[in-house]
């Protein structure tokens, strides 16, 4: 079997045209296998050419490289940049975030400096990505373990932002470390309350109250 390159998998997704997520990561999922005793370098280098080729090709080299066995320790920063490249809406910035940047950052692979140029940056899904990435070190299905002075560190810096996809990470950011570090969400919520959005008070304060992100009583 001739070995799966970028142009293959990009032409599979064309050909498939999976109707689904579902449908999406059972081709992912077959690709991953495929791909499983490959260098992971070879893997990065694939997956640096189909962040260009369309959406479904991003979110696929993102779920490869974290997927593959080395693919995260194998990362460098400027791999990283070029995967990085072109990000500009919801479901890509995510799915790297949780994926890619936030888990290389908790591993060692890229410096909390390239996480202060995001949440720096006049581009909102860099903002918004800055803090995607603390998911990581708190979800335990991301592998988090919980850092509550490295996900504190990003909030404070975007705590003034009023732009309505970074408000929304910001929420996630803090109701995620709740699990690890309440106190530290409850000092955090108390002493920024003045300058948080609305929605960010509301959303924190009820996670703490409740356990949820809501409220509303689930059936």
């Amino acid at each position: 079997m001739p070995a799966l390159s970028a142009d293959e998998i990009s032409s599979q997704l064309r050909r498939h045209r999976p109707p689904s997520t579902a449908a999406w990561r059972l081709l992912r999922r077959r690709w991953s296998a495929q791909l499983f005793d490959e260098a992971p370098e070879r893997v990065i280098g694939i997956t640096a050419e189909l962040v260009s080729k369309g959406s479904w090709d991003r979110l696929t080299a993102y779920e490869l490289v974290a997927a593959h066995p080395g693919g995260i320790q194998s990362l460098t920063p400027a791999a990283i940049g070029r995967l990085a490249r072109g990000l500009n809406d919801w479901p890509s910035v995510d799915t790297f975030g949780c994926c890619v940047a936030g888990p290389a950052w908790r591993e060692g692979r890229l410096g909390s400096c390239c996480i202060d140029k995001w949440a720096r940056s006049q581009d909102r899904w860099h903002r918004r990505l800055a803090l995607v990435c603390t998911v990581a070190l708190n979800v335990p299905a991301r592998g988090g373990r919980g850092d509550a002075r490295r996900t504190l560190q990003v909030c404070r810096q975007l705590v003034d932002d009023r732009d309505d996809m970074v408000i929304k990470a910001l929420s996630w950011a803090l109701r995620v470390l709740v699990r690890w570090d309440r106190d530290a969400v409850q000092r955090f919520v108390d002493r920024h309350g003045a300058r948080l959005a609305s929605r960010v008070i509301r959303e924190v304060s009820t996670k703490l109250r409740t356990g949820r992100k809501s409220g509303r009583v689930q059936r």
